[in-house]
């Protein structure tokens, strides 16, 4: 992932991200929050952190993949 400025933890993207079309992620304190990379003033989505653990197991076992 790499560093971007933000609030607690900062944010970051995947150092994989060439198009624009990224997602970025700040892991703060209480809460994760992701934002569009290309609309950093826009929408904020907020989870909890077993909110956002149950999510990256889930990606990790496929559960996200397009059939």
């Amino acid at each position: 992932m790499a560093e971007a400025n933000g609030p607690e933890g900062g944010w970051r993207k995947s150092s994989r991200s060439e198009s624009g079309n990224c997602v970025e992620v700040c892991v703060g304190s209480r809460e994760v929050q992701i934002r569009n990379s290309r609309d950093r003033q826009g929408l904020v989505l907020t989870f909890s952190f077993p909110e956002w653990q149950a999510f990256l197991e889930g990606a990790a076992l496929g559960e996200f993949n397009l059939p």
